[in-house]
């Protein structure tokens, strides 16, 4: 008996050591990160027992792809953009995700129908549906303020600094965008040598006027200290600056890029199992809608919708400040990851010449 309860408390000591575990969550630090530890990370390791280790990254993409091909794999989760997802499940850098495996929705509707569509890939779950914008201090344009995408490239009318995220993607459609092409064709006009050319020439009349950013925290500070009049950054980020800090901005959603988050695990992830239960944990419904307690961005399922109500401080509804709400989507595109995953290397190349020359 005596020998019983020995092998009994050794085990249960065994289990809670297994559960004890810390994995590593490369993310994107800044408010989208709080916004995961309070939805996400504190309540998972109240439930079992595993700490999270929130790592900021610019882009988490780029240490994840690293590590990988290094063989000395650190990360065991990571958020992402839909395009590095895509060509990662591809080349093998990141395990599939068997959306079986994802718990279903309150009513009992499988993880795989709650989803909005797109949501799922092969090696990734959808966490949120996040919008890049821009943004600008109302207190440079009191009388006459930008409205449209086209206002963004116009500093003749609108002076001052732009500030830009340091690469092609988003760039070039936004560009489309205010040279008059809809919405709509944006990819298939940048599809094309003249469409290429015909963004660059745009980008051509601010390229004196930016300020290049490379992290989600830089766009609201840059508007605070005054160094660009107005700026592309994430929608969520500008939220917060506006309801969290008090700042003078506006978010102009006219031509917004939309986009996903999704979580992915490295091959090699040293908390495999681990990795996997924190995935169905932060891709729950609950989970979900509670990270638009902190946040302005849509969650991926549909069962979470309904679930979203105020934002941290009580007052400030959350659904007129989503992407997704319809209001703000009368001009919007949905970022191509296909079409990136295809060209991006090559467009990636060209807006870096672009950039180095005169």
């Amino acid at each position: 008996m005596k020998k019983l309860t020995l092998l009994t408390t050794a085990l249960s000591a065994l289990a809670l050591a297994a559960h004890a575990d810390t994995i590593n969550v490369v993310s994107w630090g800044g408010a989208y990160g709080k916004s995961q530890v309070e939805a996400y990370d504190k309540p998972f390791t109240a439930k079992t027992g595993i700490d999270v280790n929130m790592i900021d990254a610019d882009n988490p993409a780029t240490p994840l792809k690293a590590q990988v091909e290094a063989g000395n794999v650190t990360t065991d989760v990571a958020d992402v953009e839909m395009s590095d997802a895509l060509r990662y499940c591809d080349e093998g850098l990141i395990v599939p995700i068997d959306p079986a495996t994802l718990p279903p929705a309150p009513d009992g509707t499988p993880a795989a129908k709650d989803f909005l569509p797109g949501a799922l890939q092969d090696c990734a779950v959808a966490s949120i549906v996040f919008s890049t914008v821009y943004g600008y201090d109302t207190t440079k344009f009191k009388d006459n303020p930008p409205t449209t995408i086209a206002d963004f490239f116009d500093t003749k009318k609108f002076p001052g600094k732009r500030g830009l995220r340091k690469g092609a993607k988003v760039n070039l459609e936004m560009a489309l965008e205010a040279d008059g092409v809809p919405a709509a064709d944006v990819y298939k006009v940048l599809g094309t040598p003249e469409g290429v050319d015909r963004a660059f020439k745009e980008l051509d009349k601010i390229k004196k006027d930016v300020v290049w950013w490379e992290a989600g925290a830089q766009p609201p500070q840059l508007l605070a200290d005054g160094e660009v009049a107005m700026t592309t950054a994430y929608n969520g980020r500008l939220f917060n600056a506006q309801v969290v800090d008090h700042k003078p901005f506006k978010i102009v959603w006219d031509g917004q890029a939309m986009e996903w988050d999704l979580f992915v695990i490295p091959k090699g992830a040293p908390h495999m199992k681990e990795a996997l239960e924190y995935v169905k944990y932060a891709t729950s419904t609950q989970a979900l809608a509670d990270q638009a307690k902190w946040i302005a961005y849509g969650p991926a399922r549909k069962s979470s919708g309904p679930l979203v109500g105020k934002f941290m401080d009580g007052t400030t509804e959350m659904k007129p400040n989503m992407p997704t709400n319809p209001d703000n989507m009368k001009n919007a595109f949905v970022v191509d990851s296909g079409f990136w995953a295809d060209h991006g290397t090559e467009l990636e190349q060209r807006f870096n010449a672009w950039l180095a020359s005169n």
